[in-house]
């Protein structure tokens, strides 16, 4: 057992029908069923593999997308294909999620065999809506459909969706309630990662704070800054903006409207307050780029003109942000610090993620966005660590206790493991 969770070492496996949730939501290209993208199913794939060599009969359960933008939402069919070429042994796709058809196919497998059942987030008590609306106790997400009618046909339940940890929905904390359960080893591996980063951080640590989620972005510097975790946050993106505007710094019109439009405007007032106790741990930008007529433009924060419309941090300020990361013996990053998709405004995302492939301290990434930009810039390989969780990551590190966490714990109590770890 670790952090009062069961691991796979105190299972007997062989012969045992195990419902495995795992998180490989992905970009998807729908016109061609393919993802554009296969990093978190190639991460999920040791435990996929443990569980089948081990003998049991294994039913991944997989959201991909959500019913609150549609972009991504769709089915599961790429992911079976993608999985079964990374393990080189056939998983079989289901197109159904917990109807006649799926619970055919989990009564008729053999031991190693492997089903891939279809996107979760088809029944709508594992929607985004359904868990934002009706905030279900752990106890009701047991007597939802997916959970009683697929519950009765397993012997254990395994969770290795990290990435989705800080969601409250029935696949991920409702068969907790019913059956004994473990992590798998990707879950395992990344909590133990975060823990350390937050519980003993090499000093000096730095964190690099960009990227679209301004709430987890100002609860997670809070959290860090006071307890001691972080030496130094050096912020980029819509937070350095934000925090700049929140001390008076004319920051252009372009880039207050964005920032009011996208409503965060809130967060200045919020920021103002932050600053104000940590001014001499948090780093603002010097300078801010815009793009104008088609060229970069790097103006210094004082110089800034009423028009001016930010989307990355300027040179200066990156190659500030670049020495203090080599510098540290430890380095976070969440989310890039500008608009890195487009070659005028990839300077200081590119700059900062070089500078993390190049320091000898241990480095941390976590987000869509910044395992893509890793990814861009050819780092991934020079990285401490690469965490598939971006909204579970940053909420583990605002001290919260996930809820697939809780449900995960509440099972080890209830239930006892075959064997001792």
């Amino acid at each position: 057992m670790r952090f009062g969770i069961h691991t796979l070492d105190e299972y007997n496996l062989k012969g045992k029908t195990v419902l495995c949730r795992v998180d490989m939501n992905q970009p998807v290209d729908k016109a061609n069923d393919k993802l554009k993208s296969i990093q978190r199913i190639a991460a999920c794939a040791p435990t996929v593999k443990e569980l089948s060599d081990a003998g049991a009969k294994v039913v991944l359960l997989a959201h991909q997308g959500s019913d609150i933008e549609y972009k991504n939402f769709y089915c599961t069919r790429p992911h079976a294909k993608v999985l079964t070429e990374l393990l080189g042994r056939e998983v079989r796709w289901i197109e159904d999620v917990c109807g006649p058809t799926a619970r055919e196919a989990i009564r008729n497998l053999k031991d190693g065999e492997i089903i891939l059942l279809d996107n979760v987030r088809f029944c709508s008590e594992e929607q985004t809506l359904f868990e934002m609306k009706l905030c279900l106790t752990h106890e009701q997400q047991a007597k939802t459909q997916v959970v009683e009618k697929l519950a009765p046909l397993a012997d254990l339940y395994v969770c290795d969706a990290f990435a989705a940890a800080h969601r409250d929905q029935p696949t991920l904390c409702g068969f907790e309630q019913l059956l004994p359960s473990a992590m798998g080893r990707l879950f395992e591996r990344e909590y133990c990662v975060v823990s350390e980063l937050m519980e003993k951080p090499e000093h000096p640590c730095a964190f690099v704070l960009g990227g679209s989620k301004i709430s987890d972005a100002f609860m997670m510097m809070e959290t860090v800054l006071g307890s001691g975790a972080a030496d130094t946050v050096l912020t980029g993106g819509l937070v350095g903006e934000i925090l700049l505007a929140s001390q008076g710094v004319e920051i252009g019109s372009g880039t207050l409207g964005f920032i009011v439009k996208s409503g965060y405007g809130e967060y200045i007032e919020k920021a103002k307050g932050i600053y104000a106790k940590y001014a001499e741990k948090i780093a603002l930008p010097l300078d801010l780029a815009q793009v104008k007529d088609g060229k970069r433009e790097d103006v210094r924060v004082g110089e800034i003109p009423a028009d001016f419309n930010a989307l990355d941090i300027g040179a200066e300020t990156a190659a500030k942000y670049r020495e203090a990361i080599l510098q540290s013996k430890t380095v976070f990053a969440n989310g890039p610090v500008g608009v890195f998709e487009q070659p005028e405004t990839e300077l200081g995302t590119r700059a900062l993620f070089e500078a993390m492939a190049e320091t000898e301290g241990y480095t941390v990434v976590g987000g869509g966005d910044s395992v893509t930009a890793a990814a861009k810039y050819g780092v991934t390989d020079k990285l401490g660590y690469i965490c598939t969780g971006g909204g579970a990551l940053i909420r583990f590190l605002t001290g919260e206790e996930l809820p697939v966490v809780r449900a995960l714990r509440h099972a080890a109590r209830t239930f006892p493991a075959d064997k001792e770890a």
